[in-house]
C-alpha cells in the first residue's frame, strides 16, 4: 500500500505543472508539495467520511494510548512542581537556611529557564519522535527531582531547580501539539481540559500525600520533605519509561495500530483544516505569526493567567495557613482547592461543547475570581473570619476554567506547521514569564496580607477579560469577512477538503473559520 502511494504523489508531483495551470481545476488537486510526505501516504485526494460508530472507536484507541500519557505526565509533572509549596510547611526553609526572597526564586528559576528554552524546544518537538523526546525528559527530571533532598543550601536546590525546568519545558507544548494532532477541534476543548485539570487534581493527590509524609518523625533518618521529593523523583523516573514504551510518535508511525486505522486517524482530523504535521520550516509562516492580532493576544492571554497563577501555585499554603489554620488543615483544606479546580474546569468544557462557545464561558469564569480576590483584599486575615476567607480564597480558583480553553483556543485556531511552533512557543514564552514574576510579587515585608500582590492580581484580571473581549469580536469579524470572499465569488469553498491537510496558516485559507 505505502510503495503504491508513493507512486501515486511521486506521479502527481510530476504533473503539477499541467494541473496548476488552471485556477479552477488547481483547486480540485491536493498540492502535495504542501503536505507531509509520511501524511500523505496515507491521505486521499478529498475527506473520506467516517462514520461515527468509527470515529469513536478510534477516539477510543486515541485516548488510550495517547490522551493517557498527557493526562498521566501532566498529573506528574503538577505534583512534582507541588512537591515545593508542601515542603515550604514541611521545614525545607530552615533546614535549607533559605532567607529573604530565595524561597520565590526556587519557583521563579524553573519559568526562567523555560523562557529561554523554549523556542528551542518547539523547534526539536517539530523534528524528532514526539513520544521519545517526551520518555526522555520525565525521566531525566524525575532523576532531578529526587536529588534535591540531597541539598543542603540554596545554591544546590537552585542549581536543581533549573535543570529541572529546563526538562519539565518539554511538557505542555508537546501536549498542545498532540491535541492538535490526534482530535477533531470540537474534542480538543475536551482534551486539553482533561490533561490540564490534573493542576487541580495534584492539589487533592498532593495535599493527601503530603499529610501523609508529614507523620514522619522528626527523629527519622530523612525529613518529610526529602522523603517526598525522593518518592516522586522516583515514580516520575518510572513513569518516564513507560512513555517510551506504550505512546505512539504520530498517527502515521504507531504500529499499535493497523494501516487502515492510520488512514481513518488522518481522514477524522481533516476537517480541522490546521494539518498533522509538516516537518518543514517555511520562512513565509514565521511572518504570518508576527503580523497575526490573535497571537499577540493569546500571548497577553497567558501572561495575565499565570502572573496570578505562579504567585498563588508557591504561596497557597502559606495563605491559606495566615487565615488561622495549622499545618495540618492547610494540607488538607487544600484538596478542596483542587475539587473546586476541577469542577470549574469540567464545567467550562461541558459549556463549550454543548453551547459551541468558548470564549464567553472563559470571561464568566474570571468573574468570581474577581470578587473573591477583592475580598482577600479589603477584609483582615483574623481567625474568627478564616472561614469566609477560605471562601473567598476557592472561588478565586474559578479562573483555572479560563487557562484551559485558552490552550484550547491555540490548537483550534492556528494553521500552518511554522506557524504553529512560533505561537505555541510565543504562547509559553509568556507563560514562563508570568510563572516567573508571579512568586516575585509576593514580598516578605507584605506577608500575610501581600496586598500588592492581590492589587496586581486584581488588575491582570480585569485586563484579562478586556482581552478576550477583544479577540471574540476579532474572529467574529474574521469569520465574516471570509464568508463574504466565498458568497462573493471571490475565492471557492473547499467543500471536499481537498487542501485540509496541506501546509497553509489560517490567515492564508480563506475557508478557515475561527472557533471562539
Amino acid at each position: 500500500m505505502d510503495d503504491n502511494k508513493t507512486t501515486e504523489i511521486a506521479e502527481a508531483r510530476e504533473d503539477a505543472s499541467e494541473i496548476v495551470e488552471d485556477e479552477t481545476l488547481k483547486s480540485a488537486h491536493m498540492n502535495y508539495d504542501l503536505v507531509d510526505e509520511e501524511v500523505a501516504k496515507y491521505a486521499s485526494e478529498t475527506i473520506v467520511q467516517v462514520d461515527e460508530a468509527t470515529s469513536k472507536r478510534l477516539k477510543r484507541m486515541i485516548d488510550k494510548r495517547v490522551l493517557a500519557i498527557m493526562i498521566g505526565t501532566y498529573l506528574v509533572q503538577t505534583l512534582d512542581k507541588g512537591t515545593m509549596s508542601f515542603a515550604s510547611i514541611m521545614g525545607i526553609i530552615p533546614e535549607t537556611h533559605l532567607v529573604g526572597t530565595q524561597y520565590s526564586w526556587l519557583t521563579s528559576i524553573i519559568y526562567i529557564v523555560i523562557l529561554l528554552v523554549e523556542w528551542p524546544e518547539n523547534l526539536i518537538i517539530q523534528r524528532v519522535p514526539i513520544a521519545k523526546w517526551l520518555g526522555l525528559n520525565i525521566i531525566l527530571w524525575g532523576i532531578t527531582l529526587a536529588l534535591h533532598a540531597a541539598m543542603k543550601n540554596f545554591a544546590g536546590l537552585v542549581t536543581l531547580r533549573a535543570f529541572l525546568g529546563l526538562f519539565e519545558a518539554v511538557s505542555q507544548p508537546t501536549f498542545v501539539l498532540l491535541s492538535g494532532m490526534w482530535y477533531k477541534r470540537e474534542e480538543q476543548a475536551g482534551a486539553v481540559i482533561y490533561w490540564y485539570m490534573m493542576n487541580g487534581v495534584q492539589q487533592i493527590i498532593g495535599s493527601l500525600l503530603a499529610f501523609g509524609f508529614s507523620f514522619i518523625p522528626s527523629t527519622a533518618v530523612i525529613n518529610s520533605w526529602q522523603a517526598l521529593f525522593m518518592t516522586y523523583g522516583i515514580i516520575t523516573v518510572f513513569w518516564g519509561a513507560f512513555v517510551l514504551w506504550w505512546m505512539p510518535d504520530s498517527p502515521m508511525k504507531a504500529k499499535c495500530f493497523t494501516e487502515e486505522d492510520k488512514k481513518l486517524m488522518i481522514e477524522r482530523v481533516r476537517e480541522n483544516r490546521t494539518g498533522v504535521q509538516n516537518r518543514k520550516f517555511r520562512k513565509d509562516q514565521i511572518w504570518d505569526a508576527a503580523c497575526d492580532p490573535q497571537v499577540y493576544a493569546f500571548a497577553l492571554i497567558q501572561l495575565f493567567l499565570t502572573l496570578p497563577s505562579g504567585g498563588l501555585g508557591a504561596f497557597a499554603n502559606i495563605i491559606i495557613k495566615s487565615f488561622g489554620f495549622t499545618t495540618w488543615q492547610t494540607q488538607l483544606l487544600q484538596m478542596v482547592s483542587g475539587a473546586v479546580q476541577v469542577t470549574a474546569m469540567l464545567s467550562a468544557v461541558w459549556v463549550d461543547q454543548r453551547t459551541r462557545q468558548t470564549i464567553l464561558p472563559m470571561m464568566a469564569s474570571v468573574v468570581p475570581t474577581i470578587a473573591g480576590t477583592i475580598v482577600l483584599m479589603i477584609v483582615p486575615f483574623e481567625p474568627k473570619k478564616r472561614v469566609g476567607l477560605l471562601f473567598a480564597y476557592y472561588i478565586m480558583i474559578s479562573f483555572w476554567a479560563c487557562s484551559g480553553l485558552a490552550l484550547s483556543l491555540v490548537t483550534r485556531n492556528v494553521g500552518g506547521q511554522t506557524k504553529k511552533t512560533v505561537v505555541i512557543a510565543v504562547n509559553f514564552v509568556f507563560w514562563a514569564t508570568g510563572n516567573s514574576i508571579g512568586p516575585q510579587v509576593f514580598q516578605t515585608k507584605d506577608a500575610p496580607r501581600y496586598f500588592l500582590a492581590l492589587a496586581i492580581i486584581l488588575g491582570c484580571f480585569v485586563l484579562l477579560l478586556i482581552t478576550l473581549g477583544a479577540l471574540r469580536t476579532y474572529y467574529i469579524w474574521q469569520n465574516k469577512k471570509r464568508d463574504g470572499k466565498i458568497e462573493r465569488g471571490e475565492a471557492l469553498a473547499d467543500v471536499l477538503y481537498t487542501h485540509a491537510l496541506e501546509d497553509i496558516t489560517d490567515r492564508e485559507n480563506v475557508n478557515f473559520r475561527y472557533i471562539y
